[in-house]
């Protein structure tokens, strides 16, 4: 019998995901959002939810633009850093050494040192209570070559990691478990 835990953000995995948008005086900043994922195919886009109150929030707003950058286990320690403090108040690319680099897509920075981005323009805007999701139409993909093999991301090699939001850790995504599109082909035999 399942115990109910009530109504809670609990969703396993969750991204652990660096967004990135240029504040009104083109100053780069990166925040860690969680509450993030695909949501559709054809236009390719993810959304993401943040509260009006984030520094980011106001620089997506007037810059209908932003990035998602995804950090491989070895620099988590650079992704939490965005995450716990405010653009606001500290430049969190001079803090962490990272580097911010101008899209070539859209009006967002990338972060060049993370191996994974996906530049995103605003493509629609849903206020759902205290957050208020943005939609991102995906105009391009870049990943670092090492984290390649044969065209396609190497899960592998972009060791990615989630967050897991009751217990407040990262963690790194385990190993293949079976193929998709496949294992449940045995249920028909």
């Amino acid at each position: 019998m399942k115990k109910s835990l009530g109504a809670k953000t609990i969703a396993y995995p969750t991204p652990a995901w660096a967004i990135a948008a240029y504040d009104s005086e083109g100053k780069a900043n990166a925040m860690v959002a969680a509450w993030a994922g695909i949501c559709c195919s054809k236009p390719p886009c993810v959304a993401v939810s943040l509260r009006e109150e984030r520094y980011t929030y106001a620089a997506i707003v007037e810059r209908q633009a932003f990035t998602v950058n995804i950090a491989s286990t070895a620099q988590v320690k650079e992704l939490d850093y965005l995450g716990i403090r405010s653009g606001a108040r500290v430049d969190k690319f001079a803090a962490t050494g990272l580097t911010a680099v101008k899209s070539e897509l859209v009006d967002a920075p990338v972060i060049e040192e993370f191996p994974l981005v996906l530049e995103c323009r605003v493509l629609k805007t849903v206020r759902i209570g205290i957050h208020t999701q943005f939609i991102g139409e995906i105009m391009d993909v870049k990943a670092d070559e090492a984290v390649l093999d044969g065209g396609k991301v190497s899960v592998d090699a972009l060791a990615p990691f989630a967050y897991a939001p009751e217990t407040h850790e990262y963690r790194a995504l385990g190993a293949v478990v079976a193929r998709a599109f496949s294992v449940g082909k045995q249920i028909e035999s």
